[in-house]
């Protein structure tokens, strides 16, 4: 999909150097670092999705694996 932004100058300047570098396209660069930027800023989405394919295929309560998970969970660092 086409589209037309605008930036700072600096932030061109320096997205372009970066994208040189690396020896990606324009195109490449903006397109990775908006989808982190979505990934980093819109978590519930995943959780969303994926709440989603459990519903679809009406994965049954396990109560032992369930509390397992909690306690996983709440050690890991978000």
């Amino acid at each position: 999909m086409k589209t037309a932004v605008s930036l700072p100058d600096d932030v061109f300047r320096n997205a372009e150097r970066y994208a040189h570098k690396m020896g990606k396209s324009r195109s490449q660069l903006y397109g990775e670092a908006l989808r982190q930027y979505l990934l980093q800023h819109a978590p519930d989405a995943i959780t969303d999705a994926m709440n989603s394919v459990c519903d679809q295929v009406n994965q049954k309560e396990d109560a032992p694996l369930q509390r397992a998970t909690r306690k996983l969970l709440r050690s890991e660092s978000w």
